[in-house]
């Protein structure tokens, strides 16, 4: 297995050379670094390519012709191994924002010829030094927004270009202290048992406090936003969403690890819930949908102090019927 010293390395030098790159010479990029039948994942409308040149085809070499003169901006970065066994492996985690020019339209999204920024989050599984497995997770309605579109109605929380951790400490591009992961992933883990069971007998603002500190920060997606304090989190977003859906699935993730005082996790779906009506200005429905979510989590002591959050809306609701890329930008499909 590769170490995640090693895996961080490999992904360091993928990302200088994927970035630096001419359009012309991402396919071979992708090529040296990733596997040949590279499994990716992304949000709606990419959803699931497979196979590194199919990545680049539909992905890269889009973004890259839309979004001109494109800088990675990383504000966490870290690698462990996963904490279960199906995939397992070792895994790398980076987030920040892809940050350009905004001087093509992209995904019938108009171009403002001006600086734009995509928030990204990425976990890529390594095997045989080679990425053979990445999850992408990148928040289009923040883009919208920045081109002067309204794909949500006005949403409960903050709209802002998110930063990275207060502490400025996020890049582990060195190994840190085995014991300091373990206890961010407990802590993690505590906080997931809680979230699961919507029931655990103590108010709202009593359960979140079990696990996170009271100044918190929630990094949300477009559509929902960021907060702050406990109390602020319960009543502009955590509130909201148990009151909005029914019928929660349990948690899955493909992926959850830990290094240092930073952690994080996705799944493909991670659950399924039941629209009740209100969330988000939606109505009810009878269907269940998928949510794809990446959350990024900083510790502080024994609890969580930052929450980085990416959830897949436009899948989810266009799962309920409604397509709000579509109807937002009116051009159905991803065509640039």
């Amino acid at each position: 297995m590769t170490t995640p010293q090693a895996a961080k390395q490999i992904v360091r030098e993928f990302y200088e050379e994927l970035d630096s790159a001419s359009p012309e010479s991402l396919a071979m990029v992708m090529n040296n670094h990733c596997s040949a039948d590279l499994k990716w994942r992304g949000f709606h409308p990419f959803n699931e390519i497979i196979g590194a040149a199919e990545v680049v085809e539909n992905f890269w070499l889009p973004l890259r012709r839309c979004l001109t003169r494109m800088q990675r901006r990383m504000d966490v970065f870290f690698a462990a191994e996963n904490r279960f066994d199906e995939p397992g492996g070792t895994w790398v985690c980076s987030m920040g924002h892809l940050m350009g020019l905004f001087d093509r339209p992209w995904l019938g999204i108009r171009p403002t010829k001006k600086m734009a920024f995509l928030r990204y989050c990425a976990f890529h599984r390594i095997e045989d030094e080679m990425i053979v497995e990445t999850a992408m997770f990148f928040d289009i309605p923040h883009l919208m927004l920045q081109a002067g579109l309204t794909p949500f109605p006005e949403q409960t929380a903050a709209q802002l270009v998110q930063p990275g951790p207060m502490t400025h400490d996020g890049l582990l591009f060195e190994p840190q202290p085995e014991a300091e992961g373990e206890r961010t992933l407990s802590a993690i883990e505590a906080m997931i048992t809680d979230l699961g069971q919507w029931d655990s007998g103590l108010s709202l603002e009593e359960e979140l406090a079990r696990t996170w500190h009271d100044d918190m920060i929630w990094w949300g997606p477009s559509g929902i936003g960021a907060t702050y304090t406990i109390e602020r989190y319960a009543k502009q977003h955590s509130g909201p969403f148990r009151a909005g859906f029914t019928e929660r699935s349990k948690t899955n993730h493909i992926c959850r690890m830990a290094e240092g005082h930073y952690g994080g996790f996705f799944g493909w779906p991670n659950f399924t819930a039941v629209p009740s009506g209100g969330f988000m200005g939606m109505p009810a429905t009878d269907k269940a949908g998928e949510f794809r979510v990446i959350d990024i989590y900083r510790r502080d002591g024994d609890k969580l102090a930052e929450n980085w959050i990416f959830i897949d809306l436009l899948h989810f609701w266009k799962q309920q019927g409604v397509d709000v890329l579509a109807r937002t930008t009116g051009i159905t499909g991803h065509e640039n």
